[in-house]
């Protein structure tokens, strides 16, 4: 559900907007417990190619589905409360002040509240027309073409470039020195 426009779109959201901002429920497609509550700062300043959002996560939910993208770049920065990151293959506990940032083709991430008091974060990042995502628990890739998604079970994918997935690749051509 897209967060209605409040007011005209201005450089500078006060305090006082945001906090007038109702925040959005958002669960994520592939998982059920990966609530959170969403204030999305970027659309209202104009931004088209940076998402920025504060989030709120309740105790026991999860902020998405253990994932990486291939394009787009995230961050996280911890405002209040605690939670677990699961980054790559390690979990960190997290508390105000924490910052994550995660390039393209980083470590897989998700970030957990276990706890009764709500975590509250800034979450941004690039909004690429194209990205692929990898959710490495599902077996999943998802592709995202225009805010179009279409989701495969990677098992099901196959290679398309017929000279580099070949079983057995053609040997490099050796060019032989004049004679």
């Amino acid at each position: 559900m897209a967060q209605p426009k409040a007011r005209p779109v201005d450089a500078l959201l006060r305090r006082s907007d945001i906090d007038a901002l109702e925040p959005v429920r958002h669960v994520h497609q592939h998982n059920a417990n990966a609530i959170r509550l969403t204030r999305s700062l970027s659309n209202l300043t104009g931004l088209e190619t940076l998402g920025v959002h504060l989030v709120t996560l309740t105790q026991g939910h999860f902020s998405t589905e253990y994932h990486r993208h291939h394009e787009d770049e995230e961050f996280i920065y911890i405002l209040s409360g605690c939670g677990l990151a699961r980054i790559g293959e390690h979990q960190h506990d997290v508390a105000p002040g924490d910052f994550m940032g995660f390039n393209t083709r980083s470590e897989a991430h998700s970030l957990y509240n276990p706890n009764p008091e709500d975590l509250i974060y800034l979450m941004g990042g690039t909004r690429c027309a194209i990205d692929i995502c990898d959710y490495p628990d599902l077996d999943l890739r998802q592709f995202r073409v225009h805010g179009d998604r279409t989701a495969v079970q990677r098992k099901y994918l196959t290679g398309a470039n017929p000279l580099t997935d070949r079983a057995d690749p053609i040997p490099e051509f050796e060019q032989k020195p004049n004679e």
